[in-house]
């Protein structure tokens, strides 16, 4: 396969309100079976070759994806430019929605409305043949929460003292609606696969850090690598709400609460909800979970991977779910075995 190094630009710094600069507890996770929907990425929810022939940044992030995800708050605006080697010739920046500055012949600054929802920014290079999208979305503001409750969805409340800065509550919500759950937000995965299982009728809301789908489309590229033919992962848990993650007894710190975390598991052969027999043992167990940690683990030496240092923790089975391995962008390595 083609080296990723060579293919992808990676993160220069971290994203709005995840500092990866301190040290966190760690945590414990306790997932429920029977999350609505389907977690696990198909074939029909992801794009044939992730990466464009020239890279983005746009914020803080640098990327090569054909598929992006940003988020910013209302009347906010995202800088937008084409580095690296690209193709010649003047690049154009569209948006569904906003206004859009030319500020040279390949940047942008886009500027959001007071409207929370989806903007698409399509970036194009002449010919508009090989385009990379950004789907921002603007969020609804953290105070529009009251008493817990956002739009008749359940949020619960946020630590009043923060334990470190990460710890901070999220700036504001992605509003998540029947119209744009099932939203391409990276190559691999969509907007759905991060929703809380809380039961809710729509608006639901999310946190979600892109820095997470990075990290989660690099893993992806790592396993292929090392043999395993999949398409995606089953995303056994995503964001968590504070109400949510607490009526599940989880930690007060759960980094789900902060949309920078995710448990993951191999479904493809057979798709059944529970992790694939990876080792080939003939038993589906905490081995194929460690050998899935084996893999994520081998890339924290290296230099690119310091930008996604976090926790990795390993789950056995449960009555209530397969082995499955967590992974989340805390700033700092974190390692763990589930109890």
């Amino acid at each position: 396969m083609r080296n990723v190094r060579s293919r992808l630009w990676w993160p220069v710094s971290v994203a709005t309100g995840v500092l990866l600069t301190t040290a966190f507890p760690l945590e414990p996770a306790l997932p429920l079976a029977g999350a609505q929907g389907s977690q696990r990425p198909t074939a029909s929810t992801t794009v044939s070759d992730p990466y464009a022939s020239f890279s983005v940044r746009y914020g803080t992030v640098e990327s090569r994806y054909r598929i992006n995800l940003a988020t910013v708050l209302p009347n906010d605006s995202l800088t937008v430019a084409v580095i690296g080697d690209a193709p010649p010739g003047s690049f154009s920046l569209q948006a569904s929605q906003g206004q859009v500055r030319r500020t040279g012949e390949r940047s942008w600054i886009w500027r959001g409305s007071s409207r929370t929802g989806l903007a698409r920014l399509t970036v194009a290079p002449p010919g508009g043949a090989d385009s990379v999208v950004i789907q921002t979305f603007v969020l609804v503001p953290r105070d529009s929460v009251r008493n817990g409750v956002l739009n008749g969805y359940r949020i619960g409340s946020y630590p009043k003292v923060p334990l470190r800065d990460i710890y901070r509550p999220p700036v504001g919500f992605i509003e998540v609606t029947p119209e744009n759950v099932e939203t391409l937000i990276s190559p691999h995965f969509r907007l759905r696969h991060f929703v809380c299982k809380q039961v809710g009728d729509y608006p639901k809301y999310v946190v979600l850090e892109p820095f997470l789908l990075l990290k989660l489309e690099l893993i992806l590229r790592r396993v292929q690598e090392a043999g395993y033919p999949i398409e995606s992962f089953f995303i056994m848990s995503g964001y968590r709400t504070p109400y949510y993650n607490k009526l599940i007894r989880n930690s007060e710190w759960s980094r789900h609460k902060w949309g920078d975390a995710a448990d993951i598991f191999v479904d493809e052969s057979p798709r059944d909800g529970v992790m694939d027999d990876l080792n080939r043992d003939g038993r589906i167990d905490v081995k194929d979970a460690e050998l899935l940690a084996r893999i994520i683990d081998e890339q924290s030496q290296s230099k690119m991977w310091q930008r996604f240092l976090g926790g990795l923790g390993i789950y056995r089975t449960k009555p209530n779910h397969g082995p499955f391995v967590h992974i989340d962008i805390r700033g700092r390595k974190a390692r763990w075995r589930g109890q």
